[in-house]
């Protein structure tokens, strides 16, 4: 039996599931958002809990018994808390500035990079070097950060580009002169 899957969810104050056939609706005061959930899993809702089972003990139904429940939760989370991940830019003359629906980030290209911001996030700019990255849908939070970090990744000579906060960048030794 899978250690997480077996958890129940508990369901905050605000916060209203609907499930119809194979969906899973959640909305709360944040937003709302739904997925699928494979055949494989049971979700049931009662008492301001959430309950996943699974309804085959084959490989694919134990594995995906834990990831359902983690996702359902993730879904509770997000419409009651929401989620958001924090990235810095590291560099002499290195910024980032918002322009409407657009990131422009000057990172040491001879244009300045550009990112078209999606749907269901909001970004903000602390001091030109710090960047939030917030909404209700973890994946896509994670998904945007990890799309701007690979605009400049941090370089290990030193250490200049975009970088999560509190993320330790491997420094390597330069060349050192010849004797």
């Amino acid at each position: 039996m899978s250690r997480i899957g077996r958890k129940p969810i508990e369901i905050p104050d605000g916060v209203t599931i609907t499930q119809v056939d194979s969906k899973i609706t959640v909305e709360g005061p944040k937003g709302t958002l739904s997925r699928d959930i494979p055949k494989e899993v049971e979700v049931s809702v009662d008492k301001g809990t959430i309950v996943v089972n699974r309804l085959s003990e084959d490989k694919k139904g134990r594995s995906l018994h834990g990831l359902v429940r983690t996702l359902v939760s993730n879904m509770v989370a997000g419409v009651s808390k929401g989620f958001e991940k924090s990235l810095e830019i590291v560099g002499v003359g290195y910024r980032g500035e918002l322009d409407g629906a657009v990131l422009r980030l000057l990172v040491g290209y001879s244009q300045p990079a550009e990112y078209k911001i999606p749907e269901g996030i909001s970004i903000k700019v602390d001091r030109q070097v710090n960047l939030t990255v917030a909404g209700i849908d973890k994946e896509l939070v994670g998904k945007v950060a990890a799309e701007i970090r690979n605009v400049k990744r941090p370089e290990p000579y030193k250490g200049k580009g975009i970088r999560y906060a509190g993320e330790k960048v491997r420094r390597k030794v330069g060349k050192s002169a010849g004797a």
